[in-house]
């Protein structure tokens, strides 16, 4: 996969790349010694609590890395061969603990369903529209992958609360950025994170 596109807010050239051998340098470049956040390599939605602290950040690359080489599991923002922003974007299936969680227990049984479980953007491309350029592409490589529909569990920061949101739990994504792509809150409305769906046949 390679597609071009122009981010909207700075009209920076980007490529979208999908994870592979050859996009995993820029990926550990972008995600840096902290592995992204405290060391989670984007592996928090593929193991428990317990499997994510015992493999520790070095644990959680490696897994990172098998799971890319088995199937898809994210696109990349390209400037260049430099990575600047991340999602997420694999089946549903491939992530265990979205069955488990409240939040993001399935709707129902339609087959085929994609799952958008985190956006990564380096602080210096963060305002240029890159988390919707990422989304954007997200639905689109899923529809050319079969997906049904595509899913993610955004973060609500227009409760009135928004304030008491840390920063790291915007990895989620925002319901504002979500339904601005087309998707509609299916459970969670006016709570702090919602279930949302986009239909994609």
């Amino acid at each position: 996969m390679d597609r071009r596109g122009r981010a909207p807010d700075r009209g920076l050239e980007m490529t979208l790349r999908e994870l592979d051998q050859d996009t995993w340098p820029a990926l550990e470049l972008l995600f840096g010694p902290n592995g992204a956040v405290a060391g989670c390599w984007c592996t928090w939605f593929f193991q428990t609590s317990k499997d994510l602290a015992e493999n520790g950040s070095a644990g959680n690359r490696d897994l990172l890395h098998a799971r890319m080489c088995a199937g898809p599991v994210g696109l990349l923002a390209m400037d260049g061969d430099e990575a600047r922003g991340w999602i997420a974007v694999a089946p549903r299936a491939s992530y265990p603990r979205l069955a488990r969680s409240p939040v993001t227990k399935p709707l129902d049984d339609l087959a085929d369903v994609w799952a958008v479980t985190c956006l990564f953007v380096h602080r210096a491309a963060r305002r240029a529209g890159l988390a919707k350029y990422l989304l954007t592409g997200a639905v689109e490589h899923a529809r050319r992958n079969g997906a049904n529909a595509i899913e993610g569990y955004p973060v609500n920061t227009e409760l009135g609360r928004a304030s008491k949101i840390g920063s790291g739990e915007l990895y989620h994504g925002t319901v504002r950025l979500f339904v601005g792509a087309g998707f509609t809150v299916e459970r969670g409305a006016g709570q702090r994170r919602a279930f949302v769906r986009l239909m994609l046949r």
